[in-house]
């Protein structure tokens, strides 16, 4: 999967626009797969990210889990999130959507313990009022317009005044996608359901299932309705809001998976507040931080999970002694804490700097003032880790190193290590990374040119 989501992320930049067409019908009739440079960013990384994790669950998911279907759901859900990144028709956003929801509902209840399920119907019940909407949506939009192909959406919704069944069918899919994205106030699922599940299952959702819903809102907003600012400004409010209630969550917890799943939420308010802007150079930077929050945010539960079994509890105030045990852990937990702070130089920073430039230059005061807020408040929330779990004396419940064995901790290790190598290779050099970005963004501020790629029309 890496390999092939590395080959077409390396054709698409020299070839502007990826279509396939199946089913022996030309768009907009037959099934389209549209890959763009923003595509090809996100199913690289998610090629990456699938890898990293399955590295870490050869020790992590027990024997009995794996013959239970472990391995079938996993790559199911990312076969849907790759299919989401893909696809050209939004009924067939909707199919990968449900995809992933009954892929990620069987991961959630593996093991069938109380909590699992109580967690599992919180975000099963949540998403599936999601999924409802945006099929509500897509026939009030079929029976509007006669088209679900995404590039003939955009064409054909131009023709259109703003109306009252225009509007809500964009409310609709707002949304949907904002349940999807875990934003204010539909957030609830995540906290309630990312920390009940097995490490490798919740570092794949911290990582990418969020992403997905940002996706879907940056081609509903770029693509199909290019032209919705009433939209934009929903978003810029929702983004603010998103990022306070977040912070605010993981600065009153202890439970480290808990307090990280509420770093997911005010995180996901960066991306959106980008998206708000509507600039090239805030699209940018909303590519940019989508890249870095899910290296970040899939490193830092991997991390999670190391300190919870050697401690025997995720509560960070049970912990303690892992800086002087564990150096080397210390310091591969420092790189993506304080990266998700926005510290210099590491990749968080860039993303951030990148935000808050665009916000300012857009005239954008107070979104930038909560978001300076917001940042303060994620490093204090970090070093609350750091000390309760890394820097304070050892607690009686954590273990001797001889708890792992050299080569299972190796193992463990490595998915960790890469991708803290990541985020310090794009904290370094972010010049050619943000270019990326940039072409990306730039493809996206012109929803002609993948409506003509697509239908070969202007």
């Amino acid at each position: 999967m890496l390999v092939v989501t590395g080959l077409l992320f390396y054709v698409v930049s020299f070839q502007e626009i990826l279509v396939v067409q199946l089913g022996g019908y030309k768009a907009p009739f037959g099934i389209s797969f549209v890959i763009d440079r923003l595509s090809a960013i996100m199913l690289l990384i998610t090629g990456i990210i699938g890898f990293c994790v399955s590295i870490y669950a050869i020790h992590d998911i027990k024997i009995m889990h794996q013959k239970s279907g472990f391995y079938l759901a996993y790559w199911i859900l990312l076969m849907g999130l790759c299919g989401a990144f893909s696809t050209g028709d939004l009924f067939n956003f909707y199919v990968w959507f449900e995809v992933m929801l009954i892929a990620s509902f069987v991961l959630l209840v593996l093991g069938n313990h109380k909590k699992q399920l109580d967690g599992a119907m919180k975000y099963v019940s949540l998403n599936l009022v999601a999924t409802i909407l945006m099929l509500l949506a897509i026939a009030m939009l079929y029976a509007m317009v006669g088209t679900l192909n995404m590039a003939d959406l955009g064409l054909k919704l131009k023709a259109y005044p703003l109306t009252g069944t225009v509007t809500t069918v964009v409310l609709l899919l707002v949304i949907a996608f904002a349940i999807k994205s875990a934003l204010f106030p539909l957030f609830f699922w995540l906290p309630a359901s990312y920390h009940t599940t097995n490490v490798t299952t919740a570092a794949i959702f911290a990582g990418m299932l969020t992403k997905a819903g940002v996706y879907a809102l940056i081609r509903l907003t770029t693509l199909i309705l290019p032209d919705s600012h009433y939209i934009l400004s929903l978003l810029l409010f929702i983004a603010g809001l998103t990022m306070l209630t977040g912070v605010l969550g993981a600065a009153s917890e202890f439970h480290f998976r808990r307090l990280l799943s509420f770093h997911i939420i005010s995180q996901i308010g960066y991306m959106v507040m980008g998206l708000g802007i509507y600039t090239p150079f805030a699209l940018a930077g909303t590519i940019f931080y989508i890249v870095h929050h899910i290296i970040v945010k899939t490193n830092l539960f991997l991390i999670s999970g190391i300190c919870s079994k050697i401690g025997k509890t995720a509560d960070i105030r049970k912990l303690g002694g892992f800086y002087k045990q564990y150096p080397y852990l210390a310091i591969l937990f420092f790189i993506p804490a304080f990266s998700l702070a926005g510290m210099p130089p590491l990749s968080g920073f860039w993303g951030k700097l990148i935000l808050l430039k665009a916000a300012l230059h857009s005239s954008h005061y107070i979104i930038t003032v909560i978001a300076l807020l917001v940042s303060l408040l994620t490093l204090y929330s970090m070093t609350k880790i750091w000390t309760q779990v890394f820097w304070k004396e050892q607690s009686s419940h954590t273990l001797s190193p001889e708890s792992f064995g050299n080569i299972k901790l190796f193992v463990i290790l490595s998915p960790v290590i890469i991708l803290a190598v990541m985020t310090l290779t794009i904290g370094l050099f972010p010049q050619p990374v943000f270019k990326i970005m940039l072409q990306a963004a730039e493809q996206i501020s012109h929803p002609e040119w993948y409506i003509h790629a697509v239908l070969g029309v202007e």
